[in-house]
């Protein structure tokens, strides 16, 4: 298998979260003391890396305020749609906010 390096423009987007070196960027997840983290994505492309963060944030943002409602049952996006039209639209034009800080 080819080795396959990311372009130094790709890096440079990733190098505000975590530097992997040449090969892309580490997100660790789950960490439990003893035991370290139990697991971890590799991103090579600082674009895939900034849908992934992007999805996390969005998630907890929709679902953080039904935990406990029938509401949770939803999927996220069935949960955004419910949200006031307002804070959909804030919830969107962070991301918009998110992009201008990577560039």
């Amino acid at each position: 298998m080819a080795e396959k390096y990311i372009t130094e423009e790709q890096r440079a987007g990733c190098r505000k979260v975590a530097d992997a070196g040449r090969f892309g960027f580490v997100r660790l997840q789950w960490f439990s003391e003893g035991e370290g983290f139990d697991s971890a994505m590799a991103f090579s492309d600082s674009m895939e890396l900034f849908e992934e963060l992007w999805r996390i944030w969005y998630e907890h943002e929709v679902l953080t305020p039904v935990l406990g409602t029938p509401l949770a049952e939803l999927d996220y996006d069935e949960i955004f749609q419910t949200l006031s039209k307002d804070r959909q639209e804030e919830i969107l034009k962070k991301k918009e906010y998110f992009l201008v800080l990577c560039e």
